[in-house]
Formats: structure tokens, sequence, C-alpha cells
């Protein structure tokens, strides 16, 4: 159904819709070739976040795309298999985002605190693994609860009052009992969204803790400069999350609060890991000036 109670507003929300989604995935290409064509880039910091925004252009394409299809087609017909299949991938990349995000504060966590050991350890083998770690987990423990609602019955209503198929909406229209369902959706949200959010606290106090006893302003500033980007880009994906995947029961307000972590984040994510790091601006100031410097005579 999508935003079927905005109906006069259909062309308008295409618009603003298709605008978000190039906009993200154009600004998060352009931080991945920026980091691959800069060699001062080629630190763990960067490479993680080059696979942060690869997560990103994926995880916007599973709903966006068919969302627009909706509202300017009204296109809003999509079978058994394929809702289910949309379902589980987006779940899984919105938990490999989660336990993601968790690996890049360790990453920070480990800078700010053993700086000294912080290359021996951090090494490429090891980023590889942490990186791929996430995705890993993502497509694991989503497993359970999307195997245990594809096998609730389904033999009445048929109408998804949201723009993708998630796993609340699809228990609502189930005709069979979903306590079963329920309990392992909030479950997996407490493993995969509460407990990386927690940890990702419990990093940030201790580097808080850490920065504080650095004697010159400029260290400290240094110091945040390098997690204050993470900080914006975490507290935007959980707040929503959290509010959206803990509760047993979706809402018809959860699609609104949906947009927020599915799109408009990601969208933002780029600009504001380009204009809050001082490293990136750098770099992008000196890719542009090359290009449009004049050419000699």
């Amino acid at each position: 159904m999508a935003f079927a109670d905005l109906h006069q507003y259909q062309y308008l929300l295409f618009l603003i819709f298709l605008l978000t989604y190039i906009t993200c995935v154009m600004g998060n290409v352009a931080i991945i070739v920026l980091i691959r064509m800069e060699p001062s880039l080629y630190t763990p910091m960067y490479f993680f976040i080059s696979v942060f925004s690869f997560l990103e252009i994926i995880f916007v394409s599973v709903t966006v795309p068919k969302l627009l299809a909706n509202l300017i087609a009204a296109d809003n017909i999509i079978s058994f298999n394929e809702c289910f299949i949309q379902m589980y991938i987006f779940n899984s990349l919105g938990v490999t985002e989660c336990y993601l995000l968790l690996v890049m504060v360790f990453d920070r966590h480990l800078a700010i605190n053993n700086p000294l050991h912080y290359a021996a350890v951090m090494t490429h083998a090891l980023c590889i693994e942490l990186a791929v770690l996430p995705w890993i987990i993502g497509f694991a423990v989503i497993l359970i609860p999307a195997i245990i609602t594809a096998h609730l019955d389904f033999c009445g209503p048929n109408r998804i009052d949201h723009f993708f198929c998630d796993l609340a909406p699809l228990q609502n229209l189930a005709c069979s009992d979903t306590f079963i369902s329920n309990i392992s959706t909030s479950s997996a949200a407490v493993f995969d969204v509460v407990l990386p959010f927690f940890i990702i606290i419990g990093f940030y106090v201790h580097i808080i803790m850490t920065v504080s006893k650095i004697k010159t302003e400029e260290g400290k500033q240094k110091a945040f400069s390098t997690c204050t980007s993470h900080l914006i880009v975490a507290s935007f994906f959980y707040g929503t999350a959290i509010i959206v995947y803990v509760k047993p029961k979706g809402s018809h307000y959860d699609k609104y609060l949906a947009f927020m972590y599915t799109a408009f984040t990601p969208m933002i994510n780029p600009f504001i890991y380009t204009f809050r790091n001082r490293d990136v601006k750098k770099v992008f100031r000196n890719s542009i000036n090359r290009l449009i410097k004049p050419l000699p005579l």
C-alpha cells in the first residue's frame, strides 16, 4: 500500500524519493571512488567506510526502486516469494549494517586507546575478516524469524500497510497464531540492534574518558573528529530501528520511521563523512583542483 493515505501527493513523493535514491547512490559511489583513488586514504578507517558505503547502496536498492514503481505506475503487487525474499535480504542487510557500525567504532576505539599498537593489530587480514563478519552474522541470524514467519498461514488479507515487505507487517496478515513469530522478531531485534547499540555506547564512553585525559585542545579535537561522523550516523540508524523492531507488533507509523533508516540516513551519510572529516575534505578539494586546473599552453 506504500503511502496510499497520501494519494494526492503521489507525484511529489515520487520526485522526493527518486532524488533521495539518486543522491544516496551517487554520494556513496563518490565516497568509494575517492577512497580507492587516494593513497592517503588507504587506512582501516576508510576501508570500513568504503565497505559501509557499498552496503548502503545495496540496502537502499532493495526497497526504494519498488517504492518508486508503486508511486508512479501503481505497480503495488508483489508475489509471495518475492515478498519474502525482499524481507529476508532487507533485514539481513539491516543487521549487517548494525554490526558493521560496531566494527567501525571498535576500529576508532582501538586507534584512540592503543595508538602505538594500532598498526600492528589492525592488519589488512584482520580488516578483511572484520568487514566480512557482519555480512555472515546478518544473513545467518535473520534466517530463524524469516523461516518462522514464512511458515505462518496466510489465508485472507493481502494488503501490506508498508512500502516494502517487512516482518511485522507480514505477521499482521497471518491467520494463524503469531506469538512465536513475534517473539522471534523481538529477540532478533534485541540481539541484532539493541546489543550492538549498547556495546557502541560502551566504546564511546571509554573513548570519551581517554580523550578527556589529552592535555591539548588540538589533540582532543583531532581525536573527536574521527568519531563524530560515526556517532551521528549510528544515532540516526539505531534510534529509528530500535523503535520499529523491538516492539512485537508493528504500527501504521512504522513505514514513516522506516523511511528514515532505509533511505534518508543512507542519503546523508556521504555528506556527514565528507563535511565532518578533514582528511576527506582535503582530498576532495585536491581532486577538484586537479580537475579544474587549466592545461598549460
